[in-house]
């Protein structure tokens, strides 16, 4: 299995409808490409809170075809509708990892 990390830095001021956005619009359409199985959004704790909560969101791929193909066909088009919905109110980093365990 392979996870999609998502980490992001999310400004207060929109918090709260960015979470319901993700939870409601975002995974779901995320899941919807095909590529994934499922997601789980986790909050970083002991971080410098005070422009915004960061999160991290993993979403399971069983293959690395599967990612390459998220990359390949999805990736653009979900950056911008998140871009487009939120503009420069968050930041994101963005990992690949294997578990061997």
């Amino acid at each position: 299995m392979y996870i999609y990390n998502v980490t992001l830095k999310v400004d207060n001021d929109i918090q709260h409808d960015w979470l319901q956005w993700l939870k409601e619009e975002h995974i779901p359409d995320m899941i919807n490409t095909g590529c994934f199985t499922d997601a789980r959004i986790l909050q970083l704790l002991e971080t410098d809170d005070l422009e915004g909560p960061t999160y991290a969101v993993q979403y399971h791929a069983e293959s690395k075809g599967q990612y390459n193909q998220y990359i390949e066909k999805f990736a653009g088009i979900m950056r911008q509708k998140s871009f487009d919905k939120w503009g420069n109110k968050f930041i994101a980093f963005r990992s690949i990892m294997k578990v061997v365990n």
